[in-house]
């Protein structure tokens, strides 16, 4: 139909590593390298993914010779997960103002709690994103083996294309 805007929906999963800012960046670019092609009917979604992982279970709360009430504890880790959200988010905004990206490009921010790998692939379901972007920690075979990959994992896993972006310090 004329006149319809398609929506383009990509999700880029970002941490506080330097692998998922390269991520961003190289996503941006491209976007930004194809606005002058882009129709002006498209308008794309760009989705900030991030993952924090769950609060860890623990029976005690002493530590080095301190007690420390549950509440304290639980509102310490609160207080951190939410400081690294806000620096995490911060980050990809700071990367993205560095780019001329087109007027048709909105940025959403959404954070999950869990398994990385689980959560970014519910999400990507969940969103119906046309395209996922993830940075590589750049593991080798030994390492990948033992750890598990999270970027292998959802590229097998997920139903829309995925772009794994290797950081170019790592070859």
């Amino acid at each position: 139909m004329e006149g319809d805007i398609s929506m383009k929906k990509i999700v880029v999963a970002v941490d506080e590593s330097e692998e998922s800012m390269h991520a961003l960046s190289w996503c941006l670019g491209n976007l930004s390298s194809q606005k002058a092609t882009a129709a002006a009917n498209t308008s794309t979604s760009l989705v900030l993914l991030y993952v924090k992982p769950p609060p860890p279970l623990h029976s005690s709360y002493d530590a080095a010779g301190y007690m420390f009430s549950k509440n304290d504890v639980v509102a310490a880790m609160e207080k951190y997960g939410n400081d690294m959200i806000n620096s995490v988010m911060q980050r990809a905004e700071a990367v993205y103002k560095n780019f001329n990206v087109n007027a048709n490009v909105n940025i959403e921010r959404v954070v999950g709690s869990g398994d990385p790998k689980d959560v970014i692939c519910n999400a990507v379901e969940k969103l119906r994103a046309d395209t996922l972007v993830m940075g590589s920690h750049g593991y080798g075979f030994f390492k990948r083996a033992l750890l598990g990959s999270v970027s292998d994992y959802c590229a097998k896993h997920v139903e829309c294309p995925v772009v794994i972006v290797k950081h170019p310090d790592h070859k």
